[in-house]
């Protein structure tokens, strides 16, 4: 009996750290993930949570600071946000399947074209989007591909058809997709 105590205790001892990654929403986190969005100055804007779904990924976001009006969200193809480069780093819009840009276009979109968001005159942004054309596990449309991936909030509204990126200006806020 004494041996089965030992074994019971040895077996709760490994799978703690385990249990104690687990979210309390009960979402493991290799489910998980977060993204931290800075304005061109550098200036913390908020942060976005993304969360694996049976049909997608939930994008939760929170900034403040944004002009009122229409903006182009989407999800780019690299994780780096650098503001010297007006966020030029994060590439181009994410299209691992290499379709056409836009939500009107027949021959798109992009894995990461997402809705326009509208910021009220408060200039904050607090919204839901599931992208079901995107993914945090493994596979061809993982956003944790080999160099990652970053949302971005653009200075105006993308027009879902003009190639390749909507004209929806300049990037207004950036964050890398990380893992917590």
């Amino acid at each position: 009996m004494r041996r089965l105590s030992v074994a019971m205790a040895a077996l709760c001892a490994a799978t703690l750290p385990a249990l104690a990654q687990s979210s309390s929403s009960g979402v493991p986190p290799e489910n998980t993930a977060s993204a931290s969005l800075i304005s061109p100055k550098g200036e913390q804007l908020g942060n976005a949570t993304l969360k694996q779904t049976p049909h997608g990924v939930l994008i939760s976001v929170e900034l403040q600071g944004i002009a009122q009006g229409p903006h182009g969200f989407h999800i780019h193809e690299t994780g780096k946000c650098d503001p010297a480069d007006g966020f030029k780093s994060a590439g181009g819009h994410y299209n691992p399947q290499g379709k056409r840009h836009g939500l009107l276009d027949p021959a798109g979109p992009h894995a990461g074209d997402m809705p326009n968001q509208f910021v009220g005159p408060s200039g904050t942004l607090s919204v839901q989007v599931l992208n079901t054309f995107v993914t945090l596990e493994p596979g061809t449309a993982s956003l944790f591909d080999e160099d990652g991936s970053a949302l971005m909030v653009h200075s105006g509204p993308d027009d879902y058809t003009s190639q390749p990126a909507g004209e929806a200006g300049e990037r207004v806020a950036c964050g890398v997709i990380e893992r917590p």
